[in-house]
């Protein structure tokens, strides 16, 4: 399998490396191939490095002539990604790599991911310790694992490894803003057993599925107004099946991607099938007019399948269909504090409907703690209501905003010495690891940036080729400016 040709792009010292993330995997939880691969860089480059208790690789670099009494630096990135492919896409994530193309000045994979997020700021660490000529202090590069999946890198990053004052995190995706704060995030995990039914005989049997959106990240994204599969798919079911039954369902394959394809096994006599079928095209109508010049892309077909051994029983179908249907999804709430900012969301991920067992996992966000909480505990409540066993996640912590820290003011000085701007500040309806990194070392001053990357988490990720040589220019000016 032939591998884009990395070496046509500027910065060389950072695309190399992003090269080797590209030709490695690095799915949430089963980082150690990646992560071994780059410890065995770091002794032959004779640096430092450590993992700790959680899996976090630590590489640790001295200062250069000079700067040895300069305030030291952490360059924190995370190195699993979200591995998303289009259907019909023959894509192991376990072994193929990462096939991306250029166009128009973005380096795109067309039809998976391509883990610009976080690839990217891992390769800019990287080429920090790679570099031979960067004016810096004492740097620290922080490569976490499980970011996507729970966080749970940060969640067990050892209190006593890391030695800098300042954290420069290199997760966010626009270029010309400087983010200083991010939401908190809870899971409301659901599962019920069941004793599976038997398939009733006088059904016609069909999938209806819904495919052809966009996704996305489901904080970043969240307030574009993207169609999300599963609510599609789901209120059509709530709609329209009436007595028919619903043997299956699946959709979404990350709790934190707005998920782009859910399909259902559905049983209907042949008088239901003739009005179910005119229903369903009365609704994708209604769903590409709401959704026009968002999802124009949608399409809900309904098609002849095999008859299914066994059904999930009618009785839970109906109350799960019903509670998803009744669920908040999307935006709850926006910020009275900041700008067109969303406060609080929840994304409906994952659904799974088998013979057996219904489970469905939905992430609440909120740039407020308290609130993410709540909202995640209704969620949690309601379906209880209807009979599903429900549990939440430990809370994941936000980043509080604080605008007088050292390295935000830093940062901004080298956008002015380097490009003449002043940068944006901003805080962002996502996860970053500032919050939880925040909670082991409290008195570290953050910051983060990043190059344009657009649809992350979802296939057809791009980020944009300049901005990424911008980001390593500010990264050098920036850590030739501490201590000054």
């Amino acid at each position: 399998m032939s591998m884009f040709d990395f070496s046509q792009l500027q910065p060389q010292i950072v695309w190399k490396h992003f090269d080797t993330l590209c030709r490695i995997p690095r799915i949430s939880k089963q980082e150690q191939q990646l992560r071994d691969v780059l410890q065995a860089w770091a002794i032959e480059k004779n640096f430092p490095s450590v993992i700790d208790g959680a899996g976090n690789l630590i590489i640790t670099k001295p200062a250069s002539q000079g700067k040895e009494q300069v305030i030291p630096v952490i360059l924190q990135a995370h190195v699993d990604m979200v591995t998303q492919a289009n259907r019909n896409t023959i894509h192991d994530f376990n072994k193929d790599p990462i096939q991306p193309v250029l166009e128009d000045g973005w380096l795109i994979a067309k039809n998976t991911t391509l883990g610009a997020d976080n690839g990217i700021g891992v390769a800019l660490a990287l080429a920090v310790l790679d570099s031979d000529d960067i004016e810096h202090g004492p740097i620290e590069v922080l490569l976490t694992v499980d970011e996507e999946a729970g966080m749970s890198g940060a969640r067990g990053l050892d209190p006593e490894v890391l030695k800098g004052k300042w954290l420069f995190n290199m997760d966010t995706e626009e270029w010309g803003e400087l983010y200083l704060g991010c939401a908190g995030s809870q899971d409301v995990e659901l599962t019920q057993a069941v004793i599976a039914q038997e398939t009733p005989q006088d059904q016609l049997w069909f999938q209806l599925s819904v495919q052809g959106i966009k996704g996305g990240h489901s904080g970043v994204d969240i307030h574009l107004g993207r169609g999300n599969a599963n609510v599609i798919l789901v209120q059509c079911l709530h709609q329209y099946l009436g007595n028919g039954y619903l043997a299956s369902l699946v959709g979404g394959t990350a709790r934190n991607a707005i998920p782009r394809e859910a399909s259902a096994v559905i049983g209907l006599t042949e008088q239901q099938y003739r009005d179910f079928q005119q229903q369903v095209s009365q609704y994708q109508q209604h769903c590409l007019e709401t959704l026009k010049g968002i999802d124009d892309g949608l399409e809900i077909t309904l098609m002849p399948c095999s008859v299914p051994t066994q059904i999930c029983p009618t009785h839970v179908t109906q109350a799960w269909i019903t509670a998803l249907a009744t669920c908040p999804y999307g935006i709850y709430r926006m910020s009275e504090v900041l700008d067109d900012v969303v406060e609080t969301s929840n994304n409906i991920g994952m659904l799974a409907i088998t013979a057996t067992e219904v489970s469905a996992k939905i992430m609440v966000r909120s740039m407020v703690n308290t609130q993410a909480a709540q909202l995640a505990e209704t969620i949690k409540t309601h379906f209880i209501s209807y009979g599903a066993q429900a549990t939440l996640t430990p809370l994941v912590s936000g980043w509080t905003p604080n605008p007088e820290s050292a390295a935000l003011k830093c940062l901004q000085q080298a956008y002015q010495t380097a490009f003449g701007i002043d940068a944006k500040l901003k805080v962002i309806h996502a996860g970053l690891e500032c919050g939880i990194i925040a909670e082991h070392y409290p008195d570290l001053h953050m910051v983060s940036f990043g190059p344009d990357i657009r649809g992350a988490h979802a296939p057809g990720e791009r980020v944009n080729v300049e901005t990424v040589e911008k980001c390593w220019t500010l990264l050098k000016t920036a850590l030739s400016l501490v201590g000054k």
